[in-house]
């Protein structure tokens, strides 16, 4: 008997791990292959793919009892990513190929022929491997590009088996995969949506925008049809600031291991995701989940803007569904066989109507509904996740003198100019204080008297105006921070009264 021990990975949420392939082949007992180690049926068949694919190959499949144990045997394993590893392993200790493994890492799917077909997770699990001290990793050919962005590392990119093992027998090297640097990768221009400059007047709701994007605040837009809040929305793409090399690699890696990344041009995303789901998605399609648990829109967006138009039309659960991610900045999922834990750290564009029928308030068109279905209308947004938004504009129709006017306001790069400064003035601060943190939004309590310090005059006129109106602490607190953005995009590095009274106006609520 000849024991072999290949090194493999899964992915569990969006984090590897490493998983040992361990093949012996037994000359005593009746002709048997079995895969052990909590497998699932997706595991299971790989038995039939890994027989076909080396027999097609021209390898002779051992007519005797193989065991294969997938290690750690506590953690259950899905999918089709360990039939390379298998394959390698069976031919390994059938002595067909010799081979030093101990620094090498294989992921892969077979087909039938002995080709190497795509898996998701392949970017992660090479940061992995680079990061556990792996010398090499095998991947699937179609993979290559977002893998190429990690150095240090030697990646085999392959489309067959049989490429692998001629590799492995010196008969002919596979080529290392190289790439572009990521930081070159970034500097490609990476904004998109509508021109801020398109939206006719809307100014405050403008503005309300350039603070959301800098600080990466929470903002809900409400108004009458047809005013514009769409558009705007669409537009904050436009003026997002720049990816960090740590959060576009963050991203990636979610797309990656979601499989959005196949068969992709760009090896990576260089645009800050903007998920638009509808108000009548699922809750898994929101927040993530199914068997095996997937990323939801909420994961999707991580790092970026996740816009719900129509908000107050989504159902109850799905609106408290959010008090989560918006609060934390994670979303965690329990299941039968575990619990795993996605990042959703987005900026929340909510836009809604005030009423059923829209024209609640407006000047131009008279409301139609009832009290009571106003009520019931607006109790669909409970404080709980009214608390969890950092601004509120009302956003009203357009009049025929801006929709004519000639001057459209600033153009989206000149905004997006102070919403990069602003963020890299708060980078700065973060780093002197040793957070790992990217905006204001994300200061916690326990950090706000430090990173947002407010003078006795500014503490009092704040004071008062939370006895006036009432707030919670948590709405406090965000006051505090929308103020120090605003303070940020003024250059200012003290929070002044000015900045905390622009920073009250946004907290209107319907």
């Amino acid at each position: 008997m000849v024991h072999v021990r290949v090194f493999s990975a899964t992915v569990i949420g969006i984090d590897p791990v490493l998983v040992e392939v361990e093949v012996i082949i037994d000359n005593q007992g009746f002709p048997a292959f079995n895969i052990v180690g909590l497998a699932d049926k997706s595991v299971d068949e790989s038995k039939e793919r890994v027989r076909a694919a080396v027999k097609c190959l021209g390898y002779d499949f051992p007519d005797r009892r193989i065991t294969v144990n997938l290690a750690p045997a506590e953690l259950h394993k899905r999918g089709s990513i360990f039939d390379l590893p298998i394959a390698i392993g069976v031919l390994l200790s059938s002595s067909q190929i010799k081979a030093e493994l101990d620094g090498s890492m294989f992921v892969g799917e077979l087909s039938l022929d002995g080709r190497i077909k795509a898996v998701s997770g392949v970017l992660p699990i090479v940061i992995f491997a680079k990061t556990k001290g792996f010398k090499s990793i095998f991947i699937p050919g179609s993979c290559s590009k977002e893998a190429s962005i990690i150095s240090e590392i030697n990646i085999f990119a392959s489309d067959s088996l049989k490429a692998v093992c001629d590799h492995l027998l010196d008969i002919k090297p596979i080529p290392k995969l190289s790439g572009e640097k990521l930081e070159d990768l970034l500097k490609e221009e990476a904004f998109f949506g509508e021109d801020i400059s398109e939206v006719y007047g809307q100014e405050k709701a403008k503005r309300a925008l350039e603070i959301c994007a800098a600080g990466g605040h929470n903002l809900s837009m409400f108004g009458p049809p047809g005013s514009g809040k769409t558009m705007l929305s669409r537009s904050l793409p436009s003026i997002l600031p720049a990816f960090t090399v740590d959060e576009c690699l963050e991203v990636t890696k979610i797309y990656s291991i979601a499989g959005h990344l196949l068969n992709k041009e760009k090896p990576i995303l260089t645009k800050r995701p903007f998920r638009s789901p509808h108000h009548t998605t699922s809750l898994p399609g929101l927040i993530g989940g199914g068997s095996p648990p997937a990323p939801g829109e909420v994961t999707l967006a991580h790092r970026g803007v996740l816009f719900i138009d129509e908000f107050s039309e989504m159902p109850r659960y799905l609106i408290e569904a959010l008090r989560q991610p918006l609060e934390d900045g994670y979303i965690s999922i329990s299941r039968s066989l575990g619990r795993v834990v996605f990042p959703s750290r987005f900026v929340l564009i909510a836009s809604f109507n005030p009423c059923p029928c829209g024209y609640l308030g407006d000047e131009k068109n008279k409301c139609r509904c009832t009290p009571y279905e106003i009520l019931s209308y607006q109790k669909k947004l409970s404080g709980p996740i009214l608390d969890r938004i950092d601004m509120f504009v009302d956003v009203k129709a357009s009049d025929a003198s801006d929709i004519t006017s000639e001057n459209k306001g600033e153009k989206s790069k000149k905004v997006r100019e102070r919403v990069q400064r602003a963020r890299d003035t708060q980078s700065r601060r973060f780093l002197a204080s040793n957070l790992k943190i990217s905006c204001n939004a994300e200061i916690s309590p326990s950090q706000i008297k430090k990173q947002c310090p407010l003078e006795t005059s500014e503490m009092n006129f704040l004071k008062n105006a939370m006895n006036s109106f009432k707030f919670s602490l948590r709405t406090f607190h965000r006051v505090i921070k929308v103020s120090r953005t605003i303070a940020d995009l003024s250059d200012s590095e003290k929070i002044k009264t000015e900045h905390i009274a622009e920073a009250l106006q946004y907290r209107i609520k319907i």
